[in-house]
């Protein structure tokens, strides 16, 4: 008779609970595992044969075969190991364990044994307490993967024979997660105190925060673009629970050796560089892993000199900026990630980074420059709410004492105005104005007759497009919010308007 335990599995940053079920029969020996399984599957036999053995366990020299269910859905990784040694142990009557049905088991196997680290551990813990699981074995280097999930039972092991030994004597009393210090933010050492001028800048990134709102810096190189790009997350607001267990699911997902474990607590902050691949910028790949754009989820993407990127690239972007979602589709199959981030870019405004500054002449044509600015099409232009010029500071700005604002000061500000929209929202499904829909728009961006006029008089001389138009609210609305102000007032749509102006102080 066949026996069953439960494993689990993801899909994107979902888990999905998965059947082993393991069948001893008589005939020729044999090792067979079914149920779409990829190639890190089915060599867990050698994996599972090598461990069973090197444990002073007998390996059943019989005809197995080892089915993955649902059968319809593609499994892949290394966490079956562990269930599937534990089920050929019971099934071959070598260990007896009567509640098994109880535990949730993952892990991979070393050949002596030993387990090691697996991906993707918290989304199905998260998704085996949904299904009514409270008992969970994992590997000991997962355990901080759960450090945040509350009324479960989990049991961090180190190898297989301790596994067996625990589940036939419950000698082990479930892990009490141990209380940790803060983790210090790897950012904390930016402010913007260190920034020399660039006030207008300052301000224009203090509205971007405050509002979750796309910007796109441009200016002479060396003006500090990447500097004060830098310093964005230090004036962003902490992430809430329900952000960053949705910020962990994904690294958790990913693998990534920076993501140490546990709950991550300081927004993301991605900065790609510019030779980047698709794969690598929106995810995909053999294992249809994540990429950068749902790394930023939450956080912030920098691409520094965005018009160094091939421009096919840049062009990806479009749709995640709208859907704040994208579905990777593969041969290997279809997962959809998460991907409401900040987008931050920075630019020279031509090939030599001159064009429209004193410092230098510039030496490009006007070809050059149309060609070269061309790559930011009119399209994604209009999912960036601000623009702002960076100037070249001058002796006197360097060579200044007066003291600059620090990042602690100017977050204040945002989180009251990130306080104010949390409010305002929260019976949406929205967090912040950048995510605003038409709908909502009509709902909180209401303007009286007077500031109307103001923006309609913009409507027709600069010939914005209804996405431009919508921009100019949402961030009006914003700038609103910083001043505590209930209404849009006519000077927060000037203010919304000039950061509309792009190259030649163009108004898009």
């Amino acid at each position: 008779m066949a026996i069953q335990l439960s494993c689990a599995s993801f899909l994107g940053v979902e888990g999905v609970i998965i059947s082993v079920e393991i069948d001893i029969s008589r005939g020729i020996p044999s090792f067979n595992i079914v149920g779409m399984a990829d190639t890190s599957v089915k060599e867990a036999k050698d994996r599972v044969r090598a461990a069973i053995i090197n444990s002073g366990y007998e390996f059943p020299n019989n005809k197995i075969t080892i089915n993955l269910a649902p059968a319809d859905l593609k499994k892949e990784g290394t966490m079956f190991d562990l269930p599937i040694a534990i089920g050929l142990l019971i099934e071959s009557e070598q260990i007896e364990v009567e509640d098994i049905n109880q535990y949730l088991i993952m892990g991979e196997l070393s050949l002596s044994g030993n387990l090691k680290k697996v991906r993707g551990v918290l989304p199905i813990v998260i998704e085996g307490h949904k299904k009514g699981f409270n008992k969970f074995l994992i590997p000991y280097n997962n355990y901080k993967d759960c450090s945040m999930i509350k009324d479960i039972n989990v049991y961090p092991l180190s190898n297989l024979k301790q596994t067996v030994k625990f589940l036939i004597y419950k000698d082990m009393p479930k892990y009490y997660f141990p209380v940790e210090e803060k983790k210090e933010n790897s950012e904390s050492n930016l402010d913007f105190e260190d920034v020399i001028g660039q006030e207008a800048t300052k301000r224009a990134l203090e509205v971007s925060a405050a509002g979750g709102h796309n910007i796109l810096m441009f200016g002479a190189p060396g003006s500090g673009k990447t500097m004060l790009a830098q310093r964005i997350v230090s004036i962003l607001p902490k992430l809430t629970y329900e952000e960053s267990l949705e910020v962990t699911k994904i690294y958790s997902v990913y693998g990534t050796s920076n993501y140490k474990g546990g709950l991550i607590d300081e927004r993301p902050f991605r900065s790609p560089h510019n030779t980047t691949t698709e794969i690598a910028l929106c995810g995909g790949g053999r294992n249809l892993l994540p990429g950068e754009i749902s790394l930023a989820h939450n956080g912030v993407l920098f691409l520094d000199e965005i018009l160094e990127f091939k421009k096919n690239i840049i062009q990806l972007l479009r749709q995640p900026l709208e859907d704040r979602k994208i579905k990777i589709t593969r041969n290997s199959g279809t997962v959809e990630y998460p991907c409401s981030f900040m987008l931050v870019a920075a630019l020279n405004p031509c090939p030599c980074g001159f064009y429209g500054t004193n410092i230098k002449p510039c030496r490009c044509s006007d070809y050059e420059i149309k060609r070269y600015i061309g790559k930011l099409s009119g399209p994604l232009l209009d999912r960036i709410d601000i623009f702002t010029y960076v100037n070249p500071l001058s002796y006197g700005e360097i060579n200044s004492n007066i003291k600059k604002e620090s990042s602690s000061e100017i977050r204040k500000r945002v989180e009251n105005a990130r306080e104010i929209q949390s409010k305002r929202f929260e019976n949406e499904k929205i967090r912040c104005n950048a995510e605003m829909s038409q709908k909502h728009i009509k709902e909180y961006c209401a303007i009286d007759n007077k500031t109307s006029k103001v923006l309609e008089l913009a409507f027709e001389k600069f010939h914005l497009s209804t996405r431009g138009y919508s921009r100019i609210l949402k961030v009006a609305r914003t700038i609103a919010d910083i001043e505590s102000s209930e209404k849009i007032e006519e000077h927060h749509i000037i203010e919304a308007l000039n950061y509309r102006k792009f190259i030649n102080n163009e108004i898009i």
